[in-house]
């Protein structure tokens, strides 16, 4: 029986401080709860140690990608407050939410000390997004501005790109 390949090296939610992280939701009117390492992550779409959304909560455990606590809480981010109450698991049925969920990740990624938008691209490369240009960076710098107009629209960055948080 051949080896289980490693998973690859990224940032995950115990190399970081959690409090950040747990700050950084809250902007947004989310918390996030801490499952026991070894425990299944309720609300998670890839299983795993993968995130998990259920309404305003995002779960994670210590061996969480930082890339995927940012996906899944961007995920709810993206909706309308009246929406993130029915979510359980999957959030979004649109290419437009899925593309901003992405762009937006990267962006919240500058506001997690030791994290920035540098690292979790290379991280989200690692764990195997794949993106038209083939790589995030290049998706990011030169193929998502209408992810990027889509988040200003709805109020989610400004005209230069920096986040706009929830007033909760």
């Amino acid at each position: 029986m051949p080896d289980t390949p490693a998973p690859p090296h990224v940032l995950r939610l115990a190399d970081i401080q959690e409090e950040r992280a747990r700050a950084l939701l809250a902007r947004y009117g989310l918390s996030l709860q801490r499952v026991p390492d070894g425990q299944p992550i309720p609300g998670s779409f890839w299983g795993d140690e993968e995130a998990g959304i259920i309404g305003t909560m995002v779960y994670a455990r210590g061996d969480t990608p930082v890339h995927s606590l940012l996906h899944e809480a961007g995920h709810l981010i993206v909706l309308p407050p009246e929406r993130r109450a029915q979510v359980h698991t999957d959030a979004t049925d649109s290419i437009a939410e899925e593309d901003a969920t992405c762009y937006l990740q990267i962006v919240l990624a500058d506001e997690l000390p030791g994290v920035g938008r540098v690292r979790l691209m290379a991280d989200m490369e690692a764990w195997g997004y794949s993106f038209r240009l083939g790589s995030t960076a290049a998706w990011f710098a030169e193929d998502a501005e209408n992810a990027r107009q889509w988040l200003v629209e709805h109020a989610l960055l400004d005209a230069q790109g920096h986040p706009i948080f929830d007033t909760v």
